[in-house]
Formats: C-alpha cells, sequence, structure tokens
C-alpha cells in the first residue's frame, strides 16, 4: 500500500509539474503575442498613437515601439520554441501542407513588394498585411497544435484588423512605380523563401521542402 501510494502521489506530482510548466510557457508565448502584436496595433488607434507621438517625442515613441516589439519577439520565439506540441485541436489539413511552400513564396514576395515603389505595392495596396495574412492562414492550417493555433490564429487576426482599418482609412502613399523594383521584390522573395524554406527543420523542427536540410 506505501509503495502504491507513493507511486500515485509520484505521478500526480509529474502531472501538476507538467500542468504548471505548459502554463507557464504558453504564458510566455501569450505575452509576447500581445506585446508585439499590440504596439503594432497602436498606429490602427490614431488617438492613441497621437498621444503618445505628442507626449513622448518621435524619437522616444519610435524607441518605445521598437523595444516593445523586440521584446515581443523575444518571447514569441522563447515560448513558441519551449510549449509543447500537444494538446492538437485538430488535424493539419493535407491540402495546406502541400500548398505551403507556394503560398511561402508569394508571401515573401508580397512582403519585399511592400517595401519598394513596385506595381505590385501599387496593385494591391496592402502587400505587407495580405503577405500576412496568406502565411498565417496556411501555417494555421497546415498545424493543428494549440500552441501554432495561438500564434498563426493571432498573427492573422492582426492583418485582418490592421487591413481593415488602412482600407477605411485610405492609409495609402502615393508613388511612381517602376519595374526595376518589381524584379527585385520578385526575386528577393524566392530566394528569401527558398532559403527560409530549406533550413526550416533547422529553425522550427519542421521540413518544409523534399530538399529541406
Amino acid at each position: 500500500m506505501t509503495t502504491l501510494h507513493a507511486t500515485h502521489r509520484g505521478n500526480c506530482d509529474v502531472i501538476a509539474f507538467t500542468f504548471i510548466f505548459r502554463r507557464r510557457v504558453m504564458g510566455i508565448l501569450i505575452t509576447g503575442l500581445v506585446l508585439f502584436l499590440g504596439i503594432h496595433l497602436v498606429p490602427v488607434l490614431t488617438g492613441m498613437r497621437n498621444n503618445l507621438f505628442s507626449s513622448l517625442g518621435e524619437k522616444r515613441y519610435k524607441g518605445m515601439f521598437s523595444l516593445v516589439s523586440a521584446l515581443g519577439l523575444i518571447l514569441i520565439v522563447v515560448g513558441y520554441a519551449r510549449a509543447p506540441s500537444e494538446p492538437y485541436l485538430f488535424s493539419p489539413f493535407p491540402f495546406a501542407i502541400m500548398i505551403a511552400p507556394l503560398v511561402m513564396i508569394i508571401s515573401f514576395i508580397l512582403l519585399a513588394a511592400a517595401n519598394m515603389k513596385t506595381h505590385i505595392r501599387h496593385t494591391v495596396k496592402h502587400p505587407m498585411l495580405i503577405g500576412v495574412g496568406l502565411w498565417a492562414t496556411v501555417h494555421l492550417l497546415a498545424n493543428g497544435e494549440l500552441k501554432a493555433s495561438l500564434l498563426f490564429g493571432a498573427f492573422l487576426a492582426y492583418a485582418i484588423i490592421d487591413l481593415l482599418s488602412a482600407t477605411s482609412r485610405h492609409a495609402i502613399k502615393s508613388f511612381t512605380p517602376t519595374s526595376r523594383h518589381d524584379v527585385r521584390a520578385v526575386l528577393g522573395g524566392i530566394v528569401i523563401a527558398l532559403l527560409v524554406m530549406t533550413v526550416h527543420r533547422l529553425l522550427f523542427g519542421v521540413k518544409a521542402v523534399p530538399w529541406g536540410v
């Protein structure tokens, strides 16, 4: 009886430790998401942004923005890396896994085009947010874990909210697009996407393409 009682108590201790560990790690991930995405949503709240900008000044505002973003990103990386793979909320969609490499390439092209005077940016209007939304959607569907659903679901929600806000505010800068910037965006996006997919397993523990290392 004593041995059985000790074994039962030991099992309970392990379960309790696992529960506390998962809770704390998920807390790190959630805190990182709140900080990183929260600070990126400040520009959407024009009143808050203007108040912070006027009270802190341009340099301090940008410094605070960068500091909070960096801290949030670090917590996201640490929390996601340490969070357990289980539980699964749903089974991954095979179609999403199949098209993920193509969506990754498109997403990186859009992200690159967002920072250049491209015809892509001139046509799509908000390529960065659309690229983030595509990246988050395909990763959300290609995974099923709780931690993946939190991470990619949060980024998808951010992209949708920011896109709707930017569209309603007509937040579009006028510029003259040039074809050479489109070429740079397409080539740069493809190269970076292929590099990321090649080392995807080393970075995130999941092999994204057959030639990945």
